[in-house]
């Protein structure tokens, strides 16, 4: 055993739109996970990895714990609240509130059952006066016995620091889990997709999103142009009209969205071709949930 370096990991867990990916990405310092103002953006427990000098942070970003309405549903807050039981460490996010509703209960009732530390995460002070935290933190102190509580705001970086230094005091000493260059345990080939899907999220407003997948058909490497051929998928023909648009222009603005930032990632030139598919009730199919990159067999543990 390393008596100098620690390693370990933590699942971030919350209410859906709550930060969590934001607050992953903002650590690790790349954009890993998706964000959007809808809820339920995550949907796959997605592993992120931070590495110092002090040791090395695996991060479990859960999709949100929520009320199912469909098996994907299922799946999504089964794989959230199974992470709780493998990890190290809890970040539970919040928002900066003296309100505790219905989601918020149900997470409590989960921590109630662990025996981790479980770090208490009010994310978003930049949206409120300092002097209001002290009250929205004792409104969850009353709730549960945390190892540590940390005010941040995700989206600006601020207190991001602290909230590493506080993990690291409660992970185990020992080696690494990943080499020093790894951000993430993710496919290339998925990260791709969940780039695309975000750009469906923030382009349309209506309920679609919810229903919507990405796949990769084909990505292929040249020496100067990765071409990559991606379908939308959708659970309605109506929905499908609105994801193309009145003459192909909400896909064309889709991917001329999620090109820069696959060019980012992938540190080449992209051709970028996009097409929309109907596979009604999607969510609902066993089949079409692991063939979309979902875990089925999570639904029946």
């Amino acid at each position: 055993m390393n008596e100098k370096h620690k390693s370990g990991f933590v699942a971030l867990i919350g209410r859906p739109n709550v930060g969590k990916s934001t607050l992953m990405n903002s650590i690790i310092g790349q954009k890993i996970a998706i964000t959007s103002k809808k809820p339920q953006t995550t949907r796959n427990r997605i592993q992120t990895v931070y590495t110092s000098d002090e040791g090395q942070i695996v991060f479990v970003d859960t999709p949100g714990i929520h009320k199912s309405k469909n098996k994907l549903g299922d799946y999504m807050v089964n794989v959230a609240e199974r992470s709780l039981k493998e990890v190290d460490v809890i970040l539970w996010l919040v928002e900066p509130t003296d309100y505790i509703g219905a989601g918020e209960q149900h997470i409590i009732e989960q921590l109630k059952k662990v025996n981790i530390p479980i770090i208490l995460v009010v994310n978003k002070i930049d949206t409120v006066k300092r002097e209001q935290l002290l009250g929205y933190i004792d409104t969850y102190r009353k709730e549960v016995d945390f190892a540590e509580v940390v005010p941040v705001s995700a989206l600006k970086r601020d207190n991001t620091d602290v909230l590493v230094e506080q993990i690291m005091k409660y992970l185990p000493y020992g080696p690494a889990f990943y080499d020093e260059d790894t951000i993430t345990d993710q496919p290339m080939r998925q990260i791709v997709a969940e780039l695309i899907r975000e750009k469906v999220l923030r382009s349309i407003d209506e309920e679609i999103p919810h229903g919507v997948a990405v796949t990769i058909d084909t990505m292929k490497f040249g020496k100067k142009l990765v071409d990559i051929n991606a379908t939308i998928i959708c659970e309605r023909d109506s929905h499908k009209g609105i994801i193309i648009g009145k003459g192909g222009l909400m896909l064309k603005k889709i991917g001329s969205l999620a090109r820069p930032e696959i060019e980012d990632l992938l540190e080449q030139h992209v051709n970028l071709q996009l097409w929309v598919k109907v596979k009604k009730d999607w969510r609902d199919s066993d089949y079409l949930i692991k063939n979309f990159g979902y875990d089925a067999k999570q639904l029946e543990q």
